[in-house]
């Protein structure tokens, strides 16, 4: 394995970590109903994106440079995947992580705090299932290179 696979295997694992970490973070905050709790964890979200975000940059990037040239079926879905990754993740996640951490930090957990935590619940869902492919398909590539056509 080169140190570009490694770096994105890297990358892409502890993404998804986060990403899942988030997601399991707020749903056992809001089911506990504790609003001081809820805060802290939507304050932490919002701090863990200076993780997050790099993170992804270079799982995208390494990725992107990974897949030069390939044909592979597997390489192009990934591709399309990472597209709704990170439109996702720029359009609704950040926004919502922003938004819920000043509410939240307010105290303000009222029908729109609910209907966008609602809304970042079902996109951080998405990401967690997207990228998940990702990784099966990544180990899917790296344990069977004769299915991973290279263009000549």
């Amino acid at each position: 394995m080169t140190m570009k696979t490694t770096i994105h295997a890297a990358a892409g694992a502890t993404a998804l970590l986060v990403v899942g970490c988030f997601w399991l973070a707020t749903v056992a905050t809001e089911l506990s109903g504790d609003v001081e709790t809820i805060a802290v964890v939507k304050a932490g979200i919002l701090a863990g994106m200076a993780v997050l975000i790099p993170l992804m940059i270079v799982a995208g990037a390494s990725g992107f440079s990974l897949a030069k040239g390939w044909k592979s079926p597997a390489v192009q879905r990934k591709k399309r995947r990472m597209r709704v990754v990170a439109a996702n993740g720029l359009l609704v996640l950040l926004p919502s992580a922003y938004v819920l951490a000043g509410w939240a930090g307010e105290g303000r957990f009222d029908a729109a705090f609910f209907a966008v935590q609602a809304l970042e619940l079902v996109a951080g869902a998405v990401n967690i299932a997207l990228l998940s492919l990702n990784m099966r398909d990544g180990l899917a590539l790296r344990r069977k290179p004769s299915r991973a056509v290279r263009a000549s």
